[in-house]
């Protein structure tokens, strides 16, 4: 991965929380982030005693990288969400200098946990298809905006790998949000990995959550043995 074709984004707890309608038993149990990048989640669940590690490529840089990215593109991000209001929901969330804040305090807390993070081992430099972690590892193990959502730039192979691997190491349940790709179309690859899963014997189930900000994408994929 090459750091300068990486636009951090990170989201905060509170949009986890409904957009993978988590309750307080999903909590309890050791969940695994898949590409949860600056996000917020985990320094805040970690501060709850969640047990929660995020993997993610962007772990294999330093802190003062990571931030240093954020600062490059962050204006970037913030003029061009300006000119393209009309492709998301401002309900939750109601303009884009809310929407900026949040963002900008997410990643805060990203970084001011990091390096403790890393020390702890709960932000780990791996990367979908092929993880570390024994079979059974997790209880839950979720994915926000990569699978499907890059379905341009990841193919159905990958998609199918990446998906099997996260249910290798889940003994649980994974959920992936959202379902559409970045022209708030439905991916293009997931019927046909909703049905290689359920020959591959799982229980595959779309549930609408009570997230919406790119207009549409307010379903996840429940996957489950």
């Amino acid at each position: 991965m090459d750091l300068k074709n990486v636009v951090p984004w990170g989201r905060n707890t509170e949009e986890y929380k409904v957009m993978f309608l988590l309750s307080d038993d999903d909590l309890k149990g050791n969940i695994l982030g898949c590409g949860d990048g600056p996000a917020s989640v985990n320094a805040y669940l970690s501060s709850k005693g969640v047990n929660i590690i995020s993997i993610d490529p962007i772990y294999q840089f330093s802190k003062n990288e990571i931030e240093q990215r954020i600062d490059e593109t962050s204006q970037v991000v913030s003029e061009q969400l300006r000119a393209n209001q009309d492709d998301f929901v401002w309900k939750n969330i109601h303009s884009v200098d809310a929407l900026i804040d949040i963002r900008l305090s997410a990643m805060h807390d990203f970084l001011q946990d990091y390096d403790k993070g890393k020390k702890e081992k709960r932000y780990i430099h791996e990367e979908l298809p092929s993880l570390s972690f024994e079979d059974d590892s997790f209880d839950l193990v979720w994915s926000s905006h990569f699978l499907f959502l890059y379905s341009e730039h990841f193919d159905e192979e990958f998609h199918k790998k990446a998906i099997l691997e996260m249910c290798r190491i889940s003994k649980k349940e994974v959920r992936i949000f959202p379902l559409l790709d970045l022209k708030n179309e439905k991916s293009k690859h997931l019927d046909e990995v909703i049905k290689f899963l359920n020959l591959k014997g799982f229980k595959t189930n779309i549930i609408k959550t009570k997230y919406e900000f790119q207009k549409g994408a307010n379903e996840m994929l429940v996957i489950k043995r």
